[in-house]
């Protein structure tokens, strides 16, 4: 459309005038009584007070979006408004309304929107997880991600063989533990799935910082007297460690990797880690971990309590606390103890600090 088609115009007539009007796009007819009944803009823009924008062919141009103005239209001519229970379109509708200057639309937009806010706050956050179709997806993710990213990557189009016994209930069971971590660490976890993967079956990877973390594989071939199979395994205690570990590198941006003792910890306890989290639901919450005590003191005290293995203190886990719960080393594990038994280092709770 060129300049010279595009004027400014007075719109005057009688109220049963037909006015024809282009809202960003949307086109409407209306009676010029409609769009004057009430006290607001469209009165002021319609009532000859003002010029509007028309084209060559008599459409009245208004730059707002259009997907609302037929129910800001119907609610001129009866004032019933028409709202859905999408809480979204309410906040745009109400937005066009104040545009427009429509009181008593905004208000009636404004209490509905509490009484959803009310309805639906249990149920926000939404949690999404995307699905990879290429490398360049994942890369890209991965690479301009600012939280750590978890990939499930499973096909069994990808198998030459038969599965054991045991395969398709361990697929399942990845498949449930990876919606279950999704919803647990939803807004402080990416979690992606790829369910096209080259060569792969079943396997977890995990990111964080622009680089692999690392990467656990659930399946192998397994030879019989007769033919290959495919084993499909269900590592859980392998899985929550890596997700650990993916957790410690939350908020420390891609140049800051966690301390070696964080990670040695998890690495080398990851089964009662697993335990504690299966079983109490550790909640790790909006909480930060803080780095290695100074304190003598604490450091002598727990060192007197020797024990012969690692243990989870989880007593305090239980009911609804947002208490992080963590182990950090005073000193590296040792590979003998005074009897020359292979044993663990002690270990003292993690300090914690709230972020909230």
């Amino acid at each position: 459309m060129s300049d010279q088609s595009v004027q400014y115009t007075v719109m005057t007539g009688p109220p049963s005038k037909y006015i024809k009007l282009n809202v960003g796009g949307c086109l409407y007819y209306t009676t010029l009584g409609t769009l004057t009944k009430q006290d607001n803009m469209l009165r002021a823009m319609f009532s000859g007070r003002m010029e509007v924008l028309t084209d060559s062919e008599g459409w009245v141009l208004i730059d707002r979006d259009g997907k609302h103005f037929g129910k800001i239209l119907n609610y001129l001519r009866d004032r019933t408004p028409v709202l859905t229970d999408s809480y979204e379109e309410c906040k745009e509708l109400m937005m066009e309304a104040k545009y427009f200057l429509i009181e008593d639309l905004t208000k009636i937009c404004e209490d509905t929107l509490k009484h959803l806010e009310g309805k639906n706050r249990h149920y926000l956050p939404i949690c999404r997880v995307p699905i990879i179709t290429s490398i360049q997806e994942e890369q890209k993710i991965v690479s301009t991600a600012n939280k750590p990213c978890i990939k499930l990557l499973y096909n069994r189009s990808n198998n030459k063989y038969s599965y054991t016994s045991s395969s398709d209930e361990n697929f399942l069971r990845n498949i449930e533990l990876f919606d279950k971590l999704s919803l647990r660490f939803n807004g402080r976890i990416i979690f992606m799935k790829d369910v096209i993967g080259n060569n792969e079956i079943l396997s977890w990877s995990f990111y964080a910082g622009g680089r692999k973390l690392a990467e656990v594989c659930c399946t192998s071939i397994v030879y019989t007297t007769e033919k290959k199979q495919t084993k499909v395994e269900f590592p859980e205690a392998k899985i929550y460690e890596e997700t650990l570990n993916a957790l410690l590198y939350e908020n420390r941006g891609s140049g800051t990797p966690p301390d070696d003792t964080f990670l040695l910890v998890t690495r080398s306890n990851n089964a009662a880690m697993a335990a504690a989290l299966r079983k109490h639901c550790v909640t790790w919450g909006n909480t930060a971990i803080t780095g290695p005590s100074t304190d003598s003191n604490s450091s002598s005290s727990n060192h007197s309590h020797q024990q012969s293995c690692i243990t989870l203190n989880t007593s305090n886990l239980t009911g609804t606390s947002n208490v992080d719960r963590g182990f950090r080393s005073n000193s590296p594990p040792t590979s003998t103890t005074n009897n020359g038994s292979n044993d663990d280092t002690i270990l003292e709770p993690l300090s914690l600090e709230d972020n909230i």
